[in-house]
């Protein structure tokens, strides 16, 4: 059974920092690539960033350039994504998904969601 779970959700402050971690089970690591999605109330879901198996970050949003690092690790068959300086507009229901590939989407397994909340 293929398992995908973020965590590292919570509340933070404006400009705070906070580092999610996807782990997975049940599928060969190695083969996917590991994507990023967010969702916020009333608004469509968007990809944050993709990092290839060979740990190649793409398809990052540009609000997040600068800000956001996306890596995974082989070996915990982990995906991480920190976040930096963390604004109002990052708040929302973030999800960890395994897909085959970056360039296209074509289905994959998608964890539950860790929510993540910056205010004033």
């Amino acid at each position: 059974r293929v398992e995908v779970k973020e965590s590292g959700g919570g509340s933070v402050q404006l400009g705070g920092s906070l580092r999610l971690s996807c782990t997975t089970a049940g599928l060969p690591f190695d083969e996917y690539d590991m994507s990023w999605f967010r969702q916020a109330p009333g608004k469509e879901r968007e990809e944050v960033s993709c990092i290839t198996s060979g740990s190649l970050v793409t398809n990052s949003l540009d609000s997040v350039k600068g800000r956001f690092i996306t890596s995974r690790d082989s070996k915990k068959k982990s995906a991480y994504l920190q976040m930096n300086n963390l604004k109002a507009e990052d708040s929302g229901t973030y999800y960890c998904a395994a897909r085959v590939s970056c360039e296209y989407f074509s289905g994959g397994y998608f964890g539950q969601g860790t929510q993540v909340t910056v205010s004033s």
